[in-house]
């Protein structure tokens, strides 16, 4: 079988821990022998950032800018633990939060649904779609640690000579403080990219936010949302039987777990963040979940793994133990990465192959061979290898072998 030709290239940014171990063989074996493909490498990895002081993860966010698509293995934000581990210079930011607010668009999580594997919510039996404004906020923010008394002030010096100032709070004594900021452009780019969302997907969009509290921050949001409702989406909404509502977030996550699903629900910042975790787990496993940055004008796009680097599985792996990791979100971040590249360059092709290596996951995992953490959503905790689950390899081999079958190579 002759591969297929990508005409332009993509970005690859490597990551850490157990999943670059998967990541490498993802490529290896599902990918480059099918693809002729010219890849952009960053190599993310915790001690290349650090030897870098985190411009590599600059570069590669400038580098999705100039090609278009690319494609992030998980990677370690470091806390103060892993600053001593690897003996980092500093406690380097997110590069996820890095590469998001470079590239400014909209992530979006979605669960990749398997019949056989049972939901915790029993009644999502179509997939809930999180669009994370992934931009500012929390991810942005300047904190610090206050000593002792003092007052807290903030303000705004604008550039016409006018003045905002605030008094937040007079410390009695040590304490902590945050401040945040976003922008209407950017929130506008993020409403844009829902609402475009919801047309493609015909689902209604729902806002949450907690604008009862934060009146002027998370007011700005349903306003904004709201004017560019009406003004360019409302017809288009109503044509297709759609409804758009902004909902309290409290009210949001109450609806959440009592609708059935096929819905986009927007989300700030840091509620996208742990809402789609709370989904992922709720349709069975975070390692059944697929996550896309798309910017405003639907040019770009950055497809990552929407969890972490699986740093138990790896010391296992450390040690010489086996491990059962599943690798599915890590290949669907290939294959929604390259998708997107054959939309881009009209790549029939391309989109057809990644739409067989997705089926292959699925298949294969409605056939009874899969990792631990989704045998256990069956069996419970009780499993055992080689009757309820296969060994990481084992798995990926297992797919690399249906692949090969799906294709007729």
């Amino acid at each position: 079988m002759a591969k297929i030709k990508v005409a332009n290239p993509v970005v690859e940014l490597d990551g850490d821990e157990m999943t670059r171990i998967i990541w490498k063989f993802i490529k290896d074996k599902l990918i480059l022998p099918y693809l002729e493909l010219d890849i952009k490498y960053y190599d993310l990895g915790i001690e290349h950032r650090d030897a870098t002081n985190d411009q590599v993860t600059i570069d590669s966010a400038n580098a999705i800018k100039q090609y278009g698509v690319g494609i992030k293995c998980a990677t370690i934000t470091p806390d103060e633990a892993r600053v001593k581990e690897f003996n980092l210079k500093q406690m380097w930011k997110s590069p996820n939060g890095t590469i998001r607010n470079i590239l400014d668009g909209t992530v979006f999580r979605e669960p990749i649904v398997i019949n056989n594997i049972p939901r915790l919510v029993p009644n999502w039996t179509a997939p809930i779609c999180i669009g994370r404004h992934a931009f500012g906020d929390q991810y942005r923010a300047t904190d610090f640690l206050v000593k002792g008394k003092g007052k807290l002030t903030i303000k705004f010096e604008g550039e016409n000579g006018e003045t905002i100032e605030h008094e937040v709070y007079n410390f009695k004594g040590d304490g902590v403080a945050l401040a945040m900021y976003n922008t209407d452009e950017s929130i506008r780019g993020f409403a844009h990219a829902c609402f475009n969302m919801a047309l493609q997907k015909k689902w209604p969009l729902y806002l949450s936010t907690k604008n009862t509290i934060l009146k002027k921050y998370d007011g700005r949001f349903k306003d904004i949302f709201a004017e560019i409702y009406a003004n360019d989406y409302k017809a288009a909404f109503e044509k297709n039987n759609l409804e758009y509502d902004h909902r309290l977030i409290d009210d949001m996550v109450a609806s959440a777990l009592k609708w059935n699903g096929n819905f986009v629900w927007a989300c700030k910042n840091y509620d996208g963040d742990v809402q789609s975790d709370t989904v992922a787990q709720g349709f069975g496993s975070l390692g059944l979940m697929s996550s896309v940055l798309i910017t405003p004008d639907g040019k770009t796009m950055e497809a990552e793994a929407a969890h972490g680097t699986v740093t138990r599985h790896y010391r296992d792996h450390q040690q010489g133990k086996p491990t059962s990791t599943n690798p599915i979100a890590s290949i669907y971040a290939w294959t929604r990465g390259l998708a997107f590249r054959g939309k881009l360059d009209s790549n029939a092709g391309l989109i057809d192959f990644c739409k067989a290596l997705e089926d292959v996951c699925v298949e294969t995992v409605q056939s009874g061979k899969m990792t631990k953490d989704l045998a256990v959503c069956i069996h419970g905790n009780k499993v055992s290898h080689g009757k309820d689950y296969l060994y990481t390899e084992e798995f990926l081999d297992a797919l690399d072998e249906n692949l090969k079958k799906k294709l007729g190579k």
